[in-house]
């Protein structure tokens, strides 16, 4: 042992040299990457502030906010897992970025560590042609056909979650209940429904809500993808989920082989890719059942956390503005009568005007992803004065884009997005909520019809009422930004009976 010591002990000094120089060139690297930007002026070694961003990413992003606020070129700096990273404040360079998604510019990555996670081959890492060939074949999936067929899926069971909560309530001791949990439920069984229909047996759908529950709190945790670790939890649970839905896929192209109507999503996918498939004369469709599936699980999770986190500020924002839930009551009931027994038509959904308004204003006041990841492909002229160097991963702000140039931004107000102010063309380049670019979202239509159909349900055959605390309102990351109480809010049967369809 003592001649191990003897062996070990002269080197120790040069260990912790070389260490100390390591931690040293990496502060160098840091600063001069930063230059002139404000951001933290020393960072921990390789974490970064990483530990501070998962305690508390609010303040952490607040902090970043603020920075990039505090100079005009609106850009802030930090440091996180040995990754240099800039916080984009300014809608414009937001705009740039975005415009920018190519192999020589930015690439889109949707999480810091997304590619571990969604897979080389996801939709969000795809460029030029390819991209669009995809783009082009995912539109027929969100036609007025197609949509009227999910508006009448998402009726369903908006319905029968509304019952089950009224139901809930009355079971609870306080007498109120969160609506995070309940939502996010809610719109799990939704997307599997509308996106894969009648493919997914019980026993599948109870273990897909476990896998996607494993991929959520993953998302949240750092990026160590080692066993027992929720990061490596996750990935494998995103292997699992896509190996469900590929197997969903396959069953859908035999249905409508045999000349069946559609009844969800894919089914629209696998019909007009028959369509097309007879039309040409070569493999108009080169994507494997899994690869699609990892197509439906980016629709799963775009709309997922992102449209449960919406509803919950809409009921959020309507028990805070009696004035507009009455008016929205007022505008559906001219439309949709629950005890007609009917769902609400596709025609009579367009003609809810400020239920659509305020379904917008809710994603412009607390856009749900309030960033969109990118990493720089290459060292990238943002602006006249800096370089975003190669391999930093760039954070456009679409929750700070969205209180830049709207009248009176801080304020919850529909009337903006109404045809006599037309403020959402007047500054649609602040409006990002569903990104900007070749990578915008294409589903945006069906989120839309979502919110508003929640919306105009909710508000009709519900009465309910915040259970307010102190600090109930602000915004905690879950991953996507929610009421920090979790929305509780106590709640009753407001028609004379639920409707029946």
């Amino acid at each position: 042992m003592e001649s191990v010591w003897s062996f070990i002990s002269p080197c120790i000094p040069y260990l912790v040299s070389f260490l100390a120089l390591i931690l040293l060139l990496e502060q160098i690297s840091y600063l001069k990457k930063k230059r002139f930007l404000p951001g933290p002026k020393l960072v921990f070694p390789f974490i970064g502030n990483a530990i501070s961003l998962v305690k508390n990413p609010t303040k952490f992003w607040d902090m970043q906010s603020s920075y990039a606020k505090s100079t005009p070129i609106g850009i802030s700096a930090n440091y996180i897992i040995g990754r240099y990273i800039l916080y984009i404040y300014s809608a414009d360079l937001s705009h740039k970025i975005f415009a920018n998604v190519r192999p020589d510019a930015f690439h889109l990555v949707g999480h810091p560590f997304g590619k571990k996670l969604f897979g080389e081959h996801n939709l969000i890492y795809m460029f030029g042609q390819e991209h669009k060939d995809l783009r082009r074949r995912i539109a027929p999936n969100f036609t007025p056909r197609a949509l009227q067929t999910y508006t009448n899926i998402q009726q369903r069971i908006i319905l029968n979650h509304l019952k089950s909560w009224c139901q809930k309530t009355g079971n609870e001791s306080s007498g109120s209940i969160p609506l995070r949990i309940l939502c996010r439920d809610m719109n799990l069984e939704t997307s599997q429904t509308v996106f894969v229909g009648p493919y997914l047996s019980s026993v599948a759908r109870e273990r897909f809500n476990i896998d996607y529950n494993y991929f959520n709190v993953g998302l949240m945790k750092l990026p160590i993808d080692l066993p027992g670790f929720a990061f490596r939890n996750a990935r494998l649970a995103v292997e699992r989920l896509v190996e469900t839905l590929a197997g969903c896929v396959e069953e859908s192209e035999k249905k409508m082989k045999n000349g069946e109507e559609p009844s969800c999503m894919i089914d629209f996918w696998m019909q007009e890719h028959l369509r097309e498939m007879t039309q040409t004369s070569n493999n108009a469709f080169e994507l494997t059942y899994k690869e699609i599936g990892g197509h439906i699980f980016d629709f799963l999770f775009a709309s997922q956390d992102a449209s449960t986190a919406s509803l919950l500020w809409a009921v959020a924002f309507l028990d805070s503005h009696p004035e507009v839930l009455e008016r929205v009551r007022e505008e559906v009931a001219q439309y949709w009568v629950p005890e007609s027994d009917t769902v609400i038509a596709a025609e009579q959904l367009r003609e809810m005007k400020y239920t659509e308004a305020v379904a917008r204003e809710v994603l412009r006041i607390r856009a749900p992803a309030t960033m969109v990841p990118h990493i720089a492909g290459v060292d990238f002229p943002l602006t006249e004065n800096y370089v975003i160097p190669k391999g930093t991963i760039v954070f456009p702000s679409v929750f700070d884009s969205s209180f830049q140039g709207f009248t009176e931004p801080e304020r919850f107000d529909p009337d903006r997005f109404m045809e006599e102010r037309h403020e959402d063309r007047v500054y649609k380049k602040n409006f990002l909520a569903f990104g900007a670019g070749s990578h915008q979202c294409v589903g945006q239509r069906y989120a839309i019809n979502h919110s508003m159909l929640f919306i105009a349900m909710f508000a009709t055959l519900i009465d309910f009422k915040r259970d307010r605390t102190d600090g109930c309102d602000e915004i905690a990351y879950v991953p996507t930004i929610v009421p920090k109480d979790d929305c509780r809010i106590f709640l009753s049967q407001r028609c004379s009976r639920f409707p029946s369809f």
